[in-house]
This record gives structure tokens, C-alpha cells and sequence, in this order.
């Protein structure tokens, strides 16, 4: 069961520590700061959310807007992607990524300390890199900013043909409605998590102002 933000978890209470559940860094521990609502996603979403990934993760490009403990990002490199980028607006939880990307060794991930809709909705910065294959969305859930990063995404066309988004919210708020071109192929709920994976189907390209 994973509360929203600013509640501890069973994952985070006392321990303060991450641990990796598959891949070339599985069983890894790695340091969580001690900031309120700092909650990594369970371990048993983040099996579900891989196994779904596993014909798809090997190679990707992948997004981490709302990186927190780094808990999907680094699951994601730990499983084969090519490249994560880790975007987290904390200034000392962006610091104890950075650390922790280097206690791994993990070679093409990038932490970045930004508010990730800002950084997102910058048309330079779109052109500069290209376009993602998988994005992990898993904002602070009273934040409400679910919807608005799906819209940026769609709008600044960060997402490849085919690529999956990650969606999690609170069980109670459910998932927003997605952009067009937008397909829900999963769909879960465990405790109070809602969880699901969007697919991004070719041909959609929305008008970028």
C-alpha cells in the first residue's frame, strides 16, 4: 500500500534506503535523503510496471520528470535502457541522486535539478534531444500535475511513435484523460495506487505554438 506524499512508506520509514528489484544492479541499497513525502514506488508496482516493460526496455530512451528516490528511472537503467534522464526541482534530493547514479557506476543517466513542466516546455531543449521511448510519470500526487505533463509531453511531441508513458496516481483521484493519440493498455490498482501504461500511437502529431 503506498500513501500519497508526505506520508511515510514501509520502503522509506527508518531505513532510508532504496533497493533495486531487477537487472545488472538488483538487490543494490541505495541512500534515500530524509525529506518529508519522499516516497519511492513499491516494489510490487514497480515488478508489474517492468514486467509489462520487459519486451521494450532494452535500448530505450527513457524520462524521469518527477524522479524523487530515482525508484523508476534507476530501475529502467538497471533493466537495459540505453539513457535515463532524472529531472527532480529538490536541490538536496537531486544531489543524493547524483550520488547514488554514481555509487551504481551507471553509465548514460543524467540528473537534472529543474521544475520539470518548465523544463519540458521548452521548445529549444526539444529540438536539442530528441524524442523519448519511454516516460515514467509518478508526480507528488496532491499536486495535481498528472494532466499538465501529459499535455506538455503530447505538445512538444517528446514522445516517440510507440513509446510508453507510466502513469501513477492515488487510487481516490484515479488517472487523468489522455492526450489524443493517446491509448490506456493498462490499467491497475494496488492499495492505494493507481497505476497504468499508455501508448503513443504513430501518426499523431499535435500542433507545437
Amino acid at each position: 500500500m503506498a500513501p500519497p506524499r508526505g506520508r511515510p512508506t514501509p520502503h522509506s520509514r527508518g531505513s532510508g534506503r532504496l533497493r533495486i528489484i531487477g537487472g545488472r544492479f538488483r538487490g543494490r541499497l541505495l541512500p534515500i535523503p530524509d525529506q518529508p513525502g519522499l516516497r519511492p514506488t513499491p516494489d510490487r508496482v514497480r515488478e508489474t510496471l517492468f514486467n509489462w516493460l520487459a519486451p521494450l526496455i532494452e535500448g530505450a530512451r527513457c524520462l524521469d520528470p518527477f524522479a524523487g528516490t530515482g525508484a523508476l528511472g534507476l530501475e529502467a537503467v538497471s533493466r537495459g535502457a540505453a539513457s535515463v534522464i532524472l529531472i527532480e526541482r529538490s536541490e538536496m534530493v537531486a544531489r543524493q541522486l547524483r550520488d547514488n547514479v554514481r555509487l551504481l557506476g551507471a553509465d548514460g543517466v543524467q540528473v537534472v535539478q529543474a521544475h520539470a513542466l518548465s523544463w519540458l516546455d521548452d521548445p529549444a531543449r526539444r529540438a536539442g534531444l530528441g524524442a523519448f521511448d519511454l516516460v515514467l510519470l509518478d508526480p507528488p500526487y496532491a499536486a495535481g500535475l498528472l494532466g499538465p505533463v501529459c499535455e506538455v509531453l503530447a505538445r512538444r511531441q517528446w514522445l516517440a511513435p510507440g513509446a510508453r508513458v507510466y502513469l501513477e496516481s492515488a487510487q481516490a483521484s484515479g488517472l487523468p484523460p489522455l492526450p489524443d493519440g493517446w491509448t490506456l493498455i493498462r490499467d491497475r490498482t494496488a492499495g492505494q495506487v493507481r497505476f497504468g501504461l499508455a501508448r503513443i500511437e504513430p501518426g499523431i502529431t499535435p500542433e507545437v505554438p
